[in-house]
């Protein structure tokens, strides 16, 4: 009996024992499961890491934060236009039939150039009727020659002098007339000779420019009011902006204009500011500003529509490429190289290595920071910034591939 509770003390000394372990060792799990993760927790979800073969095969670039002067602009629309003084309609001065068509829209033609011609009778009338009246222009003035040397030897009458004059003056105001119209046909009365006159009228274009309609065709009747055809110089072609009663005092003459054409929106014409206009359009209440068009004026027609941007003034400011500045999540980012040794933007060529239990040799490693930024003014491919978080001085930023820094940091994130 004695024996047995010994046994018994001995067995719940033990079981005491076993129980008291587990407790121990479910407490210390516990205490390790609310443990921080001190991994993550030093972990910057700002922070993206390249290898140096990744860095070569993006085209990453590295450059300082620069400070630009870049131009501040108002955005608008306008129209293009020509003078009206630079385009004209082509008619012909007399009636007639069309005998050919030279030109055709597009082509360029210069003052003065043949462009139709036009065949009517009456045409021949009008030089038959020059030539005859200075014929009797030559008898009438030997006329009145003879009776001066009459009435100067008192053997003439003077009402004989005198209406031989009167003859001879009405004859040359005739020739007078008849030469002018011969001239407006386009043709030299000194060239004129009996059997030599001209039937078919030559109408040619009173201003150098391009071709934009020809309105008639072959054996069409034409006259006064008839229109054969329209020619456009786009030499001063100018651009009409139409500018709200509040941005016109920010304008001024010789302000330059950037401006793209609407169907053709990714090449950049310039222009510049002579004149302000002095009323509104109709009921839009906006106000027409004149620019001149400058450098190449190919491809640019009349009545063309486009969108400008007047430049304003220059300020200096930190910028960055269109390019480095990545957006995530509705935010503005860009990325800073930063120092192997302290993780602070400091050295554009400054690498992180790193060695682990299965490596026998140094991987080379770039590591990149995303900073905040506020994007302003957009000028010559580049962007105003406004830092959101300090930087030290001669840090180097990621100028190209930015979104690639910015893809492998989502991948990250992810995983």
């Amino acid at each position: 009996m004695k024996q047995l509770l010994i046994i018994a003390i001995i067995f719940a000394s033990l079981f005491s024992f076993v129980s008291c372990g587990n407790n121990g060792n479910a407490e210390s799990a516990k205490t390790e499961a609310i443990k921080p993760d001190e991994k993550s927790e030093n972990e910057n979800p700002n922070l993206a890491t390249l290898t140096d073969d990744q860095v070569k095969s993006i085209g990453i670039e590295l450059d300082l934060l620069e400070e630009k002067q870049l131009t501040t602009s108002l955005k608008t629309n306008g129209v293009l236009k020509v003078p009206n003084q630079n385009k004209a309609s082509v008619n012909s001065i007399y009636n007639g039939i069309v005998k050919s068509l030279l030109v055709q829209p597009g082509n360029t033609v210069r003052r003065g150039q043949t462009i139709a011609t036009i065949a009517n009778p009456e045409f021949i009338q009008a030089q038959s009727q020059y030539l005859s009246i200075s014929a009797k222009i030559s008898l009438a003035e030997l006329e009145v020659k003879r009776q001066k040397e009459l009435n100067a030897g008192n053997a003439g009458a003077l009402k004989n002098l005198q209406s031989a004059e009167t003859e001879l003056r009405t004859l040359r105001t005739a020739k007078s007339t008849l030469q002018q119209q011969i001239q407006l046909m386009g043709i030299n009365p000194s060239m004129l000779s009996n059997g030599k006159l001209v039937s078919v009228l030559s109408v040619a274009s009173p201003i150098s420019g391009v071709v934009s309609n020809v309105m008639v065709k072959m054996g069409s009747y034409v006259d006064v009011t008839t229109a054969i055809a329209e020619i456009v110089d786009n030499s001063q072609l100018h651009l009409d902006l139409f500018v709200y009663e509040k941005d016109l005092p920010k304008l001024k003459n010789n302000q330059t204009i950037h401006f793209t054409v609407t169907n053709n929106p990714g090449k950049e014409y310039d222009a510049q500011i002579y004149s302000l206009g002095s009323s509104f359009e109709g009921e839009s209440k906006a106000i027409t500003v004149h620019a001149m068009v400058k450098g190449d004026k190919k491809d640019l027609i009349d009545g063309m529509n486009v969108t400008a941007a007047i430049s304003l003034n220059e300020a200096t400011a930190p910028a960055v490429p269109n390019d480095a500045i990545v957006t995530v999540a509705g935010k503005d980012y860009i990325f800073v190289l930063l120092d192997a040794e302290t993780n602070h933007p400091d050295n554009k060529d400054s690498v992180k290595h790193k060695t682990n239990d299965k490596q026998t040799t140094d991987e080379k490693e770039m590591t990149f920071e995303r900073i905040a930024v506020a994007k302003g003014t957009s000028d010559v491919g580049f962007t105003e910034i406004t830092l959101l978080k300090e930087i030290p001085k001669g840090a180097k930023i990621v100028t190209k591939g930015a979104f690639f820094v910015s893809a492998k940091m989502t991948n990250i994130e992810e995983e």
